[in-house]
């Protein structure tokens, strides 16, 4: 579990982050979503660690990354996993050499253990049979893939995935979200995903947190997400057509209902 208090941000006397206060849950896939702009990604970097908050706190498992020394620090940058938007794998190394390179630079096992572990993240990830080709040689999906092996070949604790259906097709996201709510509820983590796809709003969900303008203005689930009656939530997830279209449907059933229950009781 992850928990942030009153957790502050300005940039040139601007305030980025305005007093943020929530919880991320282990087993889970807690997403933090809204527009362009609100602060999710200034958030999400905080609670990882690559920017410091003036004012707040971030409490791993009850352990304040903001009070820690560089030992403890060390080590629970062991313990995290991270999807980068854009794979980010080495174009230099084959699929194989990307997912050990983690194993390479933090685990004292054997040249042999470090391989056997990465053969079996990318077994996980349905990647058989890519460890000699380079990321050039397979598709965006694939990269995608390979990217999440590398990512919890540490076995994380905590996996933190900045926009991991950025650039997919539909059907390809689909499998990226399932594939991370998958591995989420297998190892036990507590997995963060920066996103605004509202496809893995509605598909993996568990745990929903809405930005704007740098606030947390909403938290709930995938299912309370379309009846929420937060206005600013609406505004947002009404954007897309189909979820428009879900809400109308969901009036037209509800009036129905109504409708019959009166002819019933006539």
């Amino acid at each position: 579990m992850i928990e942030v208090k009153h957790l502050i941000k300005s940039f040139d006397g601007r305030t980025v982050i305005n007093d943020i206060s929530t919880v991320f849950e282990t087993g889970k896939t807690n997403l933090i979503i809204g527009r362009s702009g609100s602060g999710k990604t200034i958030l999400l970097k905080n609670v990882i660690g690559l920017m410091t908050p003036d004012s707040g706190d971030i409490i791993f498992d009850g352990r304040n990354i903001l009070k820690m020394n560089k030992r403890e620090t060390l080590i629970l940058r062991r313990e995290m996993g991270l999807l980068f938007q854009g794979s980010a794998l080495f174009d230099s190394m084959t699929v194989l050499e990307n997912v050990m390179f983690p194993l390479d630079m933090f685990s004292g096992k054997s040249v042999r253990e470090r391989r056997k572990r990465a053969i079996s993240c990318l077994e996980r990830v349905d990647l058989s049979g890519t460890y000699d080709l380079y990321p050039s040689e397979i598709s965006g999906g694939m990269m995608k893939r390979a990217a999440i092996a590398r990512a919890i070949a540490l076995q994380p604790k905590y996996l933190f995935c900045d926009e991991p259906n950025s650039g997919l097709d539909p059907k390809t996201a689909l499998i990226i979200d399932d594939l991370i709510h998958g591995i989420t509820k297998e190892y036990g983590m507590t997995t963060l995903v920066n996103t605004h796809d509202m496809n893995s709003v509605m598909n993996i969900g568990e745990n929903i947190v809405f930005i704007k303008e740098g606030m947390c203005v909403w938290n709930g689930t995938k299912e309370q997400v379309i009846s929420s009656g937060n206005k600013a939530l609406e505004e947002f997830i009404f954007a897309s057509d189909l979820l428009r279209k879900a809400k109308e449907l969901e009036k037209e059933i509800q009036q129905k209902d109504i409708n019959d229950e009166k002819s019933n009781t006539e």
